[in-house]
Parts: structure tokens; C-alpha cells; sequence
């Protein structure tokens, strides 16, 4: 991207008032977007990002630039800019840079820069036939596609020096239904890091007629009482209450600062002993993976919580400083434009041995949440609110009649206290995730799980 030689240059002009450390981040990104509403290609936008981001520490100092111009010039003087902004310190060491070589931990069959656009929207096509198809009150499907391709280059005065390609891919599929007084929607997205091969090898059948079943079925629930119950709450998508309410309140983003409930906690009961949180990086082609961060450390299993004891947190290697801690390889960042921080990846609860049967047969009454839907959280204490966007009743252990309207109101630290029984069904389900640097593709997982008492927002009193 740019000759080792200019890449030097500005490390070492950005610790020239004083820095400690500096970094850059090269990127050249290219995305592809499709959108087809009513069978008919509403938007078609292909781009080229290119950005470098010039980091500087002094202490617990962090200073952030970023720059289009690439001329060596340009870069110079977006460094001693940034530089400038320091105000104390001795200037740091630059190391000779060493370029690093890992194996990919994901197989690209395809890039999607190499595939016309016919056989794109001939995916979209096919599935929003699917859709449709499914039952006449289906009245509208939309879909959307995206792939990027993601270059990247880290370099760092402490003489790191790496280089990787990234790919995503996703398919997001919304059915609309109707009867002509109401309507309800059903949503399905499956993401991978992978290339076109995913979406060209996708069951349609099962994600396209799972959106339009899922409209179908609330279009006929009947509201949903509200009180506190017993929660099912099934896999996949279900794990996103999860890394709402407890997965950003284990980032150093939050834990350094002690604005989180888990903060200074380590080593302490936390859950019952059948949970395991997990926070894992390397699950090859998944949707949140990555072969290295944002700052080039190579990603990891990260384990949070094991058999309910806190063990550990998603530290970034700025606030590694600040906890006096290691970085876990949890780095990330939308693009050049945003300064890195800790952020999840691929988070879930590790499976036990309950099966989703045995789960359900011991519920005498409460609410099963099969797909989950957006909510809010506050990460400094972990009170949350989710919508559920499929849920039925369970009476005398068995899946009732389908209702709507549900909501989930809670605390992440009180309700994973709460958590009684875990399945041994793990599924993950991708999603994006923002925060403070930026939107991200992540996962959330989970096998099915049930809480004992859950504070049920609904829209009839039982």
C-alpha cells in the first residue's frame, strides 16, 4: 500500500513532541451493496474507501488522526499534527519494523469483487420467490446484500508489521404479511467472513421462508400478557440479550473506566455454574472472526466467564495501560476513521446437557422467545430492554399458542444469575454492533436456555 520506508517516517514523526508509542492503520476497502424490493433492484452501490489512521500514546495519553492524503507529505503532516497534541513525555523508541506472517484461519473460495452482479441479484431474486411464495398474505419482501473486501496494514514503533484481507458477506431477508387490517414482519440475516460461495451455497428455503413464517405466524398471535415469568429463550440470535446486557459491560471500554457492573470482579461467582461465556475470534469463516485485530495481535478464545466465575475481560491495548493488564486480541474499529477500542466478536454460552425438549417439559408456564428482536442497554449497569419478535406461551410444558408484543426487562448481571438451565443446541447468529468505534459484524450464540424469572413487558395484563 505504501513503502515501508514513508511508514517509518511517520512513526517516528508522531512521537516527536513526546509520544511513547505510535501506530498506523492502512485500509483500502471495497463494498458492494444491493437492495430488491417488490422483485425489482431498487439500489445498486459499489465504493472504494481508502484512509490511514495515525494513533500516538504518551502515558495514558491517546491521541487520534486520520488522513486521505498519501503523499509522504500528507502523512508527515497529519503525524507532527498529531503530535503536537501531546503535552508531556520522553519521545519513544522506534523499533525496526518486522513484517509478521500468520496462516488465514478463513477459506475465501470466491471473492466477491470477482462476481458479476447478475449472479448477486439472482440470489436475491430467488429467495424473494421463496418469500412470496410462502402464503398469499406475504405482501412484501425486501432484501439486502452486502460484501466487502477489507486490506489492511498495521504498522507500530514497537516494530509490528502486518498485513491482512478480510471479506464479508450477508444476506438480510424481510417479509411483510398482512391481512389487510395489520401487518407483521419477519426478519432473517445470515453473514459469514467468506466469499460469494456463502451466499450462492445458502439454504433459501430455510432463511427466506423462516422470515416469511415468522410474519405469518404473529400476524395471528394473540397479545402478549405481561408480569414475571419463566423465559425460554432459544439459540442463535437469542444470545444477542446476552452481549447487550453483559458481553459490553466485559469490554475494557467499560472495565477500565469502572463503568461496569463487572468491574474489579475477577474471580468472583458472577453466574451459576452451567454458564460459560465465551469470547471467540478465531471460529473459522464466522461472521465476528478475524485472523488479526485492529492493532495486528492475532485473535483468540477469550474466556469470560467459566462455570460462573468471572475470569477474565476484552482488553484493547490502550486500556491494557490503564488495567495494568494484557491485550486479549480484541481491537476493532469500523475503519480508519475511528480510534480502536475493545470490542466483541463471536460471544456466546458455551453449551451443556440439557436438551431443548427437556427444557421445555420442565416449564410448567411461562414465555418462549424463539427469535429475538433489538432492544437497549445501559453498559454502566446493565438494564436492558428487548423486544421479542417471535414468542409463545408455554402451559404445562408444552409450546402454547404464538403471542406478540412481548418485551424482556431486566439487568444483564441480575438475570444471568437467574439463568437455570442451559441446551446443548449452540447456534450463532450474525448482527452488527455499535459502539464507540463504530459498527461492527459480530456474533451472538447461545444453545436454548431458560431464566427462571423475567420481568415480561407485554401488551395485556395477565
Amino acid at each position: 500500500m505504501i513503502k515501508q520506508s514513508i511508514i517509518e517516517n511517520v512513526l517516528e514523526a508522531a512521537l516527536s513532541k513526546g509520544g511513547d508509542f505510535s501506530e498506523v492503520f492502512i485500509e483500502d476497502k471495497y463494498v458492494n451493496r444491493l437492495e430488491l424490493q417488490g422483485g425489482k433492484l431498487e439500489k445498486s452501490i459499489s465504493g472504494r474507501d481508502y484512509g490511514i489512521g495515525i494513533r500516538i500514546f504518551s502515558g495514558l495519553q491517546s491521541i487520534y488522526t486520520y488522513t486521505t492524503d498519501f503523499s509522504e507529505e500528507g502523512l508527515l503532516l497529519a503525524a507532527k499534527r498529531a503530535a503536537h497534541a501531546i503535552k508531556s513525555g520522553v519521545n519513544g523508541t522506534i523499533h525496526p519494523l518486522r513484517k509478521e506472517l500468520f496462516q488465514p484461519i478463513h477459506q475465501i473460495e470466491q471473492m466477491p469483487q470477482t462476481v458479476e452482479h447478475a449472479r448477486k441479484v439472482a440470489v436475491m431474486r430467488k429467495a424473494n420467490e421463496i418469500a412470496r411464495n410462502y402464503d398469499e398474505r406475504i405482501r412484501q419482501v425486501g432484501l439486502r446484500y452486502i460484501d466487502e473486501e477489507q486490506h489492511i496494514l498495521i504498522a507500530n514503533s514497537e516494530g509490528k508489521f502486518v498485513e491482512d484481507t478480510r471479506v464479508h458477506s450477508r444476506l438480510s431477508i424481510q417479509a411483510t404479511a398482512s391481512d389487510d387490517i395489520e401487518m407483521q414482519t419477519g426478519f432473517y440475516g445470515p453473514g459469514a467472513h467468506a466469499g460469494f460461495e456463502f451466499i450462492e451455497n445458502l439454504d433459501l428455503e430455510h432463511y427466506a421462508g423462516e422470515a416469511a413464517r415468522i410474519a405469518i405466524t404473529m400476524l395471528g398471535a394473540d397479545e402478549c400478557p405481561s408480569g414475571k415469568f419463566p423465559v425460554i429463550i432459544d439459540n442463535e440470535f437469542g444470545g444477542v440479550i446476552f452481549h447487550e446486557a453483559c458481553g459490553h459491560g466485559l469490554e475494557a471500554t467499560s472495565v477500565a473506566k469502572n463503568n461496569s457492573v463487572f468491574a474489579n470482579r475477577i474471580g468472583e461467582k458472577v453466574a451459576p455454574d452451567i454458564v460459560t461465556y465465551i469470547d471467540d475470534g478465531t471460529l473459522p469463516n464466522e461472521w465476528g472472526s478475524l485472523n488479526i485485530d485492529d492493532e495486528g495481535e492475532k485473535t483468540r478464545k477469550n474466556v469470560l466467564i467459566e462455570n460462573g466465575i468471572l475470569k477474565g475481560y476484552l482488553i484493547d491495548k490502550f486500556n491494557a495501560r490503564r488495567m495494568n493488564a494484557e491485550a486479549t486480541g480484541s481491537s476493532r474499529r469500523e475503519s480508519y476513521r475511528f480510534n480502536p477500542t475493545s470490542r466483541m466478536t463471536n460471544t456466546y454460552i458455551a453449551p451443556g446437557t440439557s436438551t431443548p425438549e427437556e427444557i421445555i417439559a420442565s416449564t410448567e408456564s411461562g414465555l418462549y422467545a424463539k427469535y429475538m428482536g433489538g432492544g437497549s442497554v445501559n453498559p454502566a449497569t446493565g438494564d436492558y430492554n428487548f423486544a421479542v419478535s417471535e414468542a409463545y406461551l408455554v402451559k404445562n410444558g408444552k409450546i402454547d399458542r404464538p403471542v406478540r408484543g412481548a418485551t424482556l426487562i431486566g439487568n444483564g448481571a441480575k438475570t444471568l444469575q437467574l439463568v437455570d438451565k442451559v441446551g446443548n443446541n449452540l447456534a450463532h447468529g450474525a448482527g452488527m454492533c455499535g459502539s464507540i468505534s463504530g459498527s461492527l459484524p459480530v456474533n451472538v450464540g447461545q444453545p436454548m436456555i431458560r431464566i427462571s424469572e423475567i420481568t415480561v413487558g407485554g401488551t395485556k395484563g395477565e
